[in-house]
């Protein structure tokens, strides 16, 4: 696909950052991948560094410090908008996406879709690797999310996403404040309330096996916090 940005933010993810890019490059020679990294300590951003050598399309962003998730896909968006992208997609560093995925998302943007979401939660879809609990608070965060806010897509914090420019253009994500997984949350309602043509394609989500999560107690905290904040609003 011409002009397609894949943005990809990372926090001490040297475990996996140079694999996903050699693999995707393998897949997509002619996406442009742009990771988003937040000065991590483990050296992921040079290992970027390395693969630029390897490949012409990979452009690399380091923040001073751990500015968060939302942020990061607002500086990574932002950087791909002024480069002239038509299609801007996102995914996580840790092959909890599978790479070979993103044909299918691909296919539903050319046919007219203007979002798209590789969703666990749509028949064909699931998640790997998860235990009851976090299967359990999971599927109640979304559930709740879709009630209060009155959201048709079934997997609201679905990480694994592909929007078109003129999506983009349409809703004022720029000025969305929510960080981290909340992020995801508050920019589909602005989607869904912009009356764009949204679509779910089911995927595979496979706990990571390298590095650590970065879902914490207060990224869940945050993502109530906004369902509170979108309502009032």
């Amino acid at each position: 696909m011409k002009d397609f940005w894949l943005i990809i933010p990372t926090y001490n993810e040297a475990d996996n950052i140079g694999e996903l890019i050699k693999r995707l490059c393998g897949i997509f020679c002619q996406c442009s991948i742009l990771v988003v990294d937040d000065n991590s300590p483990d050296g992921t951003a040079d290992l970027v560094r390395q693969t630029q050598k390897q490949f012409e399309n990979i452009y690399l962003l380091v923040r001073p410090g751990k500015l968060g998730l939302g942020s990061a896909y607002q500086t990574g968006f932002t950087y791909a908008l002024e480069k002239g992208a038509l299609v801007v997609g996102q995914m996580d560093a840790d092959f909890s996406h599978a790479p070979e995925d993103l044909f299918k998302l691909i296919d539903k943007i050319e046919s007219g879709y203007e979002v798209v979401i590789g969703s666990r939660r749509v028949r064909g879809g699931g998640i790997v690797g998860w235990g009851w609990w976090r299967c359990f608070t999971s599927y109640s965060a979304n559930a709740l999310a879709r009630k209060v806010l009155s959201l048709k897509t079934k997997d609201v914090t679905a990480g694994f996403r592909l929007y078109s420019r003129s999506a983009l253009l349409k809703i004022d994500w720029v000025n969305i404040k929510s960080n981290g997984y909340a992020w995801q949350e508050e920019i589909l309602f602005l989607c869904e309330k912009a009356g764009l043509k949204v679509a779910e394609v089911p995927v595979l989500f496979v706990d990571r096996e390298r590095g650590k999560s970065k879902l914490g107690l207060s990224e869940v905290f945050n993502f109530f916090k906004v369902i509170i904040k979108l309502v009032i609003k």
